[in-house]
């Protein structure tokens, strides 16, 4: 039986796991797709030696793979965008499906990727990009199919929810449970990436254009991260019932599409709440079922490995299908995706929780308050801490508000002689509409 021929480029640890479960499970997988699955060559500057290539061609130009006539499927597993895109598109026009585990390239290029592979008529499949082994991308695509999606929010960078966790159950500050994560391997040695939510709004990307149809549109998610929350916040959220987790949520308003990655509040029984260390999960809601939750490991060898074959063994199975005739790439099909705007962060309504530290002094919270009423915010609970080096620390929770509203009352009240202007703001979600 003539079995189908993979290249893989990149022998790091998601490159071995894929290795690893290729080789364990290849009599499995062949059953699945009815023919054999081969690695025939891997493109790696050096070797892992937590897999065996005995037997395999390996190149030190990854770009050997992608002109090798023999190699029906490109794994792309080297990480980052400026030589991961040029691979991507010379296997492309060499006639080459393409499989990838690299959400940057996918949310920064993915459009231009997908073009190409319409024009020469190859799939690119992605599944690992978000979200790890959790079947997350085929799950809204296909799954969901049926449902207008409201809105989808997810845990989706394990760095920075092992961080919070650690936050919380440890009552340690930021900076030392980076620091732990970075010695467990958890973070790198620059975080920038997974702290700030950049990895997460790379991978909201790409589940809001599967969600909602639109383009792929990267440059117009808002990110911010959870360098500033501190141990007060931590403790306060909970008296007010909630927990803090770095979100990124993707909401159709009706209006237009939110596409937003921040630290926010969430009901403790919600079940997105309990998510905690290193895992993933995203939740979904959509008119039909309702809301779903999707939970699973986000990193490693092992989960990425999974969603990479799994992706590998579809792209087997349809190599003998019309290839107008598949899945489109990002659930809908090209000439039916939505203009539908995103809109910019001022325009998204939600609670807000404010930490501010006020002189102790008669008729500051009054100012405080007349502020936001003067903004049209109206305040849901409010506490007042001891005070701590002649500043009073105030907990303040809002009802929902438009943000241009809420930023122009913070710009008011940190001009205030008796405020400190270090305000933390930090959004609330019931995730219940």
């Amino acid at each position: 039986m003539k079995s189908i021929k993979v290249g893989i480029a990149g022998l790091g640890t998601v490159g071995s796991g894929t290795v690893n479960v290729l080789k364990r499970n290849a009599g499995e997988i062949a059953r699945r797709v009815g023919q054999p699955i081969e690695i025939a060559h891997i493109g790696a500057r050096r070797d892992n030696p937590a897999c065996d290539i005995t037997g395999i061609r390996v190149s030190r130009d990854v770009f050997d793979v992608a002109n090798d006539p023999d190699v029906d499927i490109l794994v792309e597993l080297i990480g980052g965008t400026d030589v991961a895109r040029e691979l991507v598109l010379t296997a492309i026009g060499n006639g080459k499906h393409i499989v990838t585990a690299n959400k940057a390239l996918i949310a920064e290029h993915g459009n231009e990727i997908f073009l190409a592979a319409q024009e020469h008529g190859v799939d690119v499949a992605f599944e690992a990009a978000v979200a790890g082994g959790i079947p997350i991308l085929k799950a809204l695509g296909e799954g969901l199919a049926a449902n207008h999606i409201n809105w989808v929010a997810g845990i989706i960078n394990g760095t920075g929810n092992y961080i919070l966790t650690e936050m919380e159950q440890g009552a340690r500050g930021f900076d030392e449970v980076l620091a732990e994560a970075q010695a467990l391997g958890y973070a790198e040695a620059d975080p920038t990436f997974d702290v700030e939510g950049v990895d997460a709004a790379h991978k909201l990307t790409i589940l809001a254009s599967i969600a909602f149809g639109i383009p792929l549109q990267f440059s117009k998610v808002y990110m911010e991260g959870i360098s500033r929350i501190t141990i007060e916040d931590v403790n306060s959220a909970a008296q007010f019932g909630y927990r803090i987790k770095h979100l990124g949520i993707a909401k159709d308003t009706g209006n237009g599409i939110e596409l937003r990655v921040h630290p926010t509040l969430i009901p403790q029984e919600i079940m997105l709440a309990a998510v905690n260390g290193v895992m993933n999960a995203v939740m979904i809601d959509g008119d039909a079922v309702g809301p779903t939750l999707y939970y699973g490991a986000g990193a490693g060898d092992k989960p990425p490995a999974s969603a990479v074959v799994a992706d590998i063994i579809e792209l087997g199975r349809e190599l003998t299908v019309d290839h107008h005739e598949r899945v489109p790439y990002l659930g809908f099909h090209t000439d039916q995706m939505s203009d539908e705007p995103v809109l910019t962060i001022e325009d998204i309504s939600c609670g807000y929780y404010l930490r501010l530290h006020v002189q102790d002094k008669a008729g500051v919270l009054a100012d405080v308050t007349r502020i936001l009423s003067d903004n049209r915010i109206s305040i849901e609970a409010m506490v007042q801490k001891e005070v701590d080096e002649g500043l009073v620390p105030i907990v303040i929770l809002t009802h929902r508000v438009r943000e241009g509203d809420m930023n122009e009352a913070l710009k008011r009240i940190a001009a205030l002689d008796t405020v400190d202007n270090d305000i933390m703001r930090i959004r609330v979600e019931t995730l219940d509409a």
